[in-house]
C-alpha cells in the first residue's frame, strides 16, 4: 500500500514506478508517451491522479483533459479541453497555424479557410513546445475512448513527435475500446484486476470493511476491481442483507450501486445530477441555467458529500463515468427529454450542442432535429472534421421520418466516414441503406462506399461483390458510374490476384462505350492484365495526362486532377514507369498530406514506397513506408497495416538484418488469410527468400521463390503480376541447389506467356537474367549482355547490380577477370549505397578474387546514411538547403525544438560538427 497526497494506492507498486520513471524522465528534459488501459473501475484514473501529484511535486506542469461520451461527436473538444488554459498563447504562432489552430475551435477572425488537419496538430504541438520552454510539461488524458476523433488524430500525431520536447503524453482508456488511432503509436501499459492479497488489502483500508461471509461474497464478486471492491463494501455496510443476494454482471451490478445513492439525495441535487449527466460538458453555469431556480449552487453539496461528484471553480466532474451513467439511466425517460431540451434552450450560441440535445431530446423521428445535426455536420465537414460530421448525419438518420432521406443521409455519413479513413464503420453505415430505400442511385452509392470499406482490409471477394454488380448493371444506362465503380474494383482485384475477378472487370469494361473520361477503364486495363494490356495502356495513359498537378490545398473529393494522379501514378508503377510513378504518387502525397483523407493517404503512400524501392531510393521509401503504416494503422486499413512492414522486412533482409526481418513478417501476416490475398502472399514468400538467401541458406531461398509460382505442369504464377519480378531470384537460387531442371520449367512456361503481350524493360532484363544462369556456357553470355544492353534498366538499380554481379561471377571463372573488374565495380557502388551486407560483402570477395583490393567504404556516405532514419534524413537535407528549423518544421509537421534535437544527433552520425557541413555530408536525393 503506497501513500500518495491524501490516498492510498494498493497493489499498484510496479505501475507507480512505471509513472515515476515517466515522471523522472521529462524533468530531465526527455519525453515520453504511455497508455494505460484496463477495464471500468481497474484504478486507471487513480493511477493518473497519482502520476499529476508526482509530476506536481516535481515541478512539472500538469494539463489535464477528460473525454466525454457526449462530447465525442463535437470535432476537437478534447482539444480545446486540452489547451484552453494556453489558447491566448496562440498568437504567437505562425500564422498557418494559428489560422489553423484557432480555425477548429471557431476563435479565428472569421476569414474563409480551408481545414487543415496536419496545421492543426502542427498548431498543438508548437504550442505546448512554446509552453514548455518554460519547464516540462505532462498531459494527462483519462477517458480516451470517449474523445472526439479530430482529438485524438491530434494526440496520435504529437505523440509520433514528442522526441527532443520536454512533454510527456500519459493517457488512459478502457481495454475494450483503445483508438485505432493511438493502438500501435504509444507504448501500452495494461492495468490488470488487483490479486487476491491486494483486494484484501484494500477492502481492509475500507471505512466499514466487510467480515465473514458478506466479505468472501465482496471479494468473490469484485474480481479484483479496485472500484468495484469500494462500491460493493459501501453497499454492504449500508445493506448488510445484499451480501446474501444472487450475483448479478459485474457492470450492472456496479451501476445499479452507483444509482442506489440518488433517492437519498434531495430533488434539487438530483436534477442537478441528471442535467450534469445529459450535459457532459461540466461547465457549472450552463447545468445551472437550464435547471433554472429549481436549484442553486449549494444543492450539489450532497452529491459531493456522497462521493458522486466533484466541483472545482466552474466545472463539475463525476467521480467515475460510471456514475454519470447511472444517474442518467436512473431518470425516467421524460426527466431525460426535460433535461435536453432546458439545455438545448440555453445554448443558443453554440449550435452544434444546441442540435445533440436537441436530437436527444425528441421523441421519435423529427426532421427539425434532424436538419439540425444535418447543418451540424456540413459546420464539421468545413473544419475537417469528417468523423464528426459523420457521426452527425448518422444520427440525423435516425431521426429523419422519411426513410428515403434517412438513406441519402446514412450514404452521406458514409462518404464523410471514408474521407476520415474509417473502413469498418463505413462498412456498418452502407449496409443500413439497402433495408430503407429502393432508389437505385442510393443503393448503387452505398455499394460502392460498402465496396470501398472492404477493399482497403483484406476481404477483396466481398468487396469485389459489391462493385462488380454495380458496375455491370450501370453498363448501359450510367457508363460512368461503372467505369468508377471498375476503378474502384481493380485494387481489391489485383490484391487478390484471383483470376476469376479480373476477367470480369476486363469484361464489363469492354462493354462500356468510349467516354470523355478514361480515366477508370486505363486501370482497369492495366491493374488486370498488365503485359497483355501494356501498349493499349500506355497509349492511354500518353493522352491521359493532360492536365496540370492540381494546386496545394485543393479539397480531395472535388478534385478530379488528384484523383487522376493517383489512378495514374497507380497505373505507371504496375507498367513499370517506375520514375513517372514516383512522380505522380509524390505529388499525389503532397496534397493529400493537407487533407484528413487517412484512407487514401495510406494507400497512395504505400504504392509510392514501392515505387521507390524498385527505383534503388530505399531511404525514401522506408520514410513513405513509415508514413503509410502510420495512417493505416490509425484508420483500420488491414491491406496496408500488413503490407507496408512486408516491405520493411524486405528491406531489412536485402540489408543483412535478417532475424528482424523474419520477426517483423511473422508480426505482420499473424492472422491474415494469405492465400486470399496473393499479392501480399508473394511479397511476403519474396521477404523471407531474401532473409534467406543474404544467410546463404540458398535451399530455403529457392523454396520460398519457388513458392510464387504453381506445382503445376505448365506452373502458373502465384500472383498474375508480382511473381514474374522474382523469377531470377529463383533461378539463382536453383542453380545453386542442383535444382536447375525445375527451374528450367517455370521460366520456359514464364516465357511463353509473357510472349502472348508485351513485356516491359525491367521484366525483359530478369527473364534475360535467368535465362543467363540456366543457358548453357556457350549461350550464357549472349543473356547476361542483351540484360544490359537497355540502358532503360538504371531505373532499378538493384537488380541491375545483381546480373553485372552474375556475369562477373561469369566472367571470372573462364578466367576473364579483366572483363569482370569494371561490372564488379559498378555493382559495388550500388550494393554499398543501398547498404545490401551480403551482396556488398559478395561482391568484395569477388572483387578480390579478380585481382583487385576493394576501397574501404567512403564515410560520411553509404554508412552513415543508414544510420540515419528517414525523419533524420529529410530534415538534414531541408537544413541543407538553408531552412531554418522553424521552416522545418512547417514543412514537415515537427516543432522547431523537436528539429533543433534530430539535428543535434544527426550532426555526430555524419561525422560533422556544424549545419554549415551538412551539404558537403550529404548526396544528391536519388544517388
Amino acid at each position: 500500500m503506497t501513500p500518495l497526497g491524501d490516498e492510498w494506492i494498493v497493489g499498484r507498486d510496479h505501475e507507480l514506478a512505471l509513472l515515476s520513471r515517466l515522471v523522472d524522465a521529462l524533468t530531465t528534459g526527455r519525453s515520453g508517451a504511455l497508455l494505460m488501459t484496463g477495464g471500468p473501475g481497474a484504478g486507471k484514473s487513480a493511477l493518473l491522479d497519482a502520476a499529476a501529484r508526482m509530476a506536481r511535486r516535481s515541478g512539472v506542469r500538469v494539463l489535464c483533459c477528460r473525454g466525454s461520451e457526449g462530447e465525442s461527436g463535437l470535432p476537437f473538444a478534447g482539444l480545446h479541453q486540452l489547451l484552453r488554459p494556453f489558447l491566448d498563447l496562440a498568437e504567437g504562432l505562425p500564422a498557418r497555424q494559428r489560422a489553423a489552430l484557432l480555425g477548429v475551435f471557431g476563435l479565428d477572425d472569421g476569414t474563409p479557410t480551408v481545414s487543415d488537419p496536419l496545421l492543426t496538430s502542427l498548431g498543438a504541438l508548437t504550442l505546448l513546445s512554446d509552453v514548455a520552454e518554460h519547464g516540462p510539461l505532462l498531459l494527462v488524458i483519462d477517458d480516451t475512448h470517449w474523445l472526439d476523433l479530430g482529438t485524438l488524430d491530434v494526440l496520435a500525431f504529437m505523440a509520433r513527435r514528442l522526441e527532443g520536447e520536454p512533454v510527456a503524453l500519459l493517457l488512459a482508456a478502457r481495454d475494450t475500446a483503445v483508438p485505432a488511432q493511438l493502438d500501435r503509436q504509444v507504448d501500452r501499459l495494461t492495468i490488470e484486476p488487483l490479486d487476491p492479497a491486494a483486494a484484501g488489502r484494500l477492502l481492509d483500508h475500507q471505512p466499514r470493511p466487510p467480515a465473514g461471509r458478506a466479505r468472501s461474497r465482496v471479494l468473490e464478486q469484485a474480481a479484483g476491481v479496485p472500484l468495484a471492491l469500494v462500491e460493493l463494501a459501501r453497499a454492504v455496510a449500508r445493506d448488510p442483507a445484499a451480501a446474501h443476494e444472487d450475483t448479478l454482471p459485474l457492470t450492472d451490478r456496479l451501476e445499479a450501486i452507483f444509482a442506489a445513492d440518488l433517492p437519498e439525495l434531495p430533488p434539487a441535487t438530483r436534477e442537478l445530477l441528471l442535467f450534469a449527466a445529459a450535459a457532459e460538458s461540466a461547465e457549472l453555469p450552463v447545468i445551472l441555467s437550464a435547471v433554472g431556480d429549481r436549484a442553486t449552487p449549494d444543492d450539489w453539496l450532497p452529491a459531493e458529500r456522497a462521493g458522486l461528484v466533484r466541483v472545482d471553480a466552474d466545472r463539475v466532474r463525476f467521480r467515475h463515468p460510471l456514475i454519470r451513467s447511472a444517474v442518467y439511466r436512473a431518470a425516467t425517460y421524460t426527466e431525460r427529454h426535460t433535461a435536453h431540451r432546458a439545455l438545448a434552450d440555453v445554448l443558443v450560441g453554440d449550435p452544434d450542442r444546441r442540435a445533440w440535445h436537441h436530437a436527444a431530446a425528441a421523441s421519435g423521428v423529427d426532421e427539425e432535429a434532424a436538419r439540425e445535426l444535418d447543418d451540424s455536420a456540413a459546420r464539421a465537414q468545413r473544419r475537417g472534421g469528417y468523423a464528426a460530421a459523420a457521426t452527425a448525419l448518422e444520427r440525423a438518420a435516425r431521426l429523419s421520418p422519411d426513410p428515403t432521406v434517412r438513406a441519402g443521409r446514412l450514404v452521406r455519413a458514409a462518404t464523410m466516414a471514408m474521407y476520415a479513413g474509417h473502413p469498418r464503420w463505413v462498412g456498418e453505415l452502407s449496409a443500413q441503406v439497402a433495408t430503407l430505400t429502393d432508389e437505385p442511385a442510393l443503393l448503387a452509392e452505398a455499394s460502392l462506399r460498402a465496396g470501398w470499406a472492404l477493399a482497403v482490409t483484406t476481404r477483396f471477394a466481398g468487396s469485389l461483390g459489391f462493385l462488380l454488380p454495380v458496375a455491370e448493371a450501370a453498363v448501359d444506362e450510367d457508363p460512368v458510374l461503372t467505369l468508377d465503380a471498375l476503378a474502384t474494383a481493380t485494387t481489391p482485384a489485383y490484391n487478390s490476384g484471383a483470376p476469376e475477378h479480373r476477367q470480369k472487370i476486363l469484361r464489363i469494361a469492354e462493354r462500356v462505350p468510349p467516354q470523355e473520361d478514361e480515366i477508370g477503364r486505363l486501370w482497369a486495363l492495366a491493374g488486370c492484365d498488365p503485359v497483355r494490356n501494356r501498349a493499349r495502356a500506355l497509349a492511354m495513359f500518353a493522352r491521359a495526362w493532360t492536365d496540370p498537378l492540381a494546386e496545394p490545398g485543393a479539397r480531395p473529393e472535388l478534385d478530379l486532377p488528384l484523383a487522376r494522379m493517383v489512378v495514374l501514378g497507380g497505373t505507371a508503377w504496375v507498367l513499370d514507369e517506375t520514375a513517372e510513378a514516383i512522380r505522380l504518387l509524390g505529388a499525389a502525397m503532397d496534397h493529400l498530406r493537407r487533407s484528413p483523407t487517412s484512407g487514401a493517404n495510406a494507400t497512395v503512400a504505400q504504392a509510392l514506397a514501392l515505387a521507390l524501392y524498385e527505383s534503388g531510393s530505399w531511404t525514401e521509401a522506408r520514410a513513405a513506408l513509415d508514413e503509410a503504416y502510420g495512417l493505416a494503422a490509425e484508420g483500420g486499413l488491414e491491406n496496408v497495416v500488413v503490407g507496408a512492414p512486408v516491405l520493411r522486412a524486405t528491406l531489412l533482409a536485402l540489408r543483412g538484418d535478417t532475424e528482424e526481418a523474419r520477426a517483423a513478417v511473422q508480426r505482420a501476416v499473424h492472422g491474415i488469410d494469405l492465400p486470399n490475398c496473393r499479392s501480399l502472399q508473394v511479397r511476403t514468400h519474396y521477404a523471407l527468400g531474401a532473409a534467406a538467401l543474404a544467410e546463404g541458406d540458398h535451399a530455403a531461398a529457392y523454396d520460398r521463390f519457388r513458392a510464387v509460382y504453381t506445382r503445376q505442369p505448365e506452373p502458373e504464377p502465384l500472383h498474375f503480376h508480382a511473381s514474374d519480378y522474382y523469377l531470377a531470384d529463383l533461378v539463382a537460387a536453383a542453380v545453386r541447389t542442383g535444382r536447375a531442371e525445375d527451374a528450367r520449367l517455370v521460366l520456359d512456361t514464364t516465357r511463353r506467356r509473357l510472349a502472348e503481350g508485351e513485356t516491359s524493360a525491367r521484366l525483359t532484363v530478369i527473364v534475360h537474367r535467368a535465362d543467363a544462369l540456366l543457358a548453357e556456357p556457350d549461350d550464357a553470355e549472349r543473356h547476361f549482355t542483351a540484360a544490359l544492353a537497355d540502358p532503360a534498366g538504371d531505373r532499378w538499380p538493384f537488380e541491375r547490380a545483381q546480373v553485372r554481379l552474375d556475369y562477373a561471377e561469369w566472367l571470372r571463372r573462364r578466367r576473364r577477370a579483366v572483363e569482370a573488374r569494371p561490372l564488379l565495380a559498378a555493382a559495388l557502388e550500388v550494393f554499398e549505397r543501398l547498404g545490401t551486407r551480403p551482396w556488398t560483402d559478395r561482391t568484395r570477395a569477388e572483387l578480390r578474387a579478380a585481382g583487385v583490393i576493394p576501397a574501404s567504404p567512403p564515410t560520411g556516405s553509404a554508412d552513415s546514411l543508414a544510420e540515419l532514419t528517414p525523419q533524420q534524413l529529410q530534415i538534414a537535407r531541408l537544413a541543407a538547403a538553408g531552412l531554418t528549423n522553424r521552416e522545418i518544421g512547417e514543412r514537415i509537421f515537427l516543432s522547431p525544438r523537436t528539429v533543433g534535437f534530430h539535428l543535434y544527433r544527426i550532426f555526430p552520425k555524419l561525422g560533422i560538427t556544424s549545419r554549415a557541413q551538412l551539404r558537403d555530408a550529404l548526396p544528391e536525393p536519388g544517388e
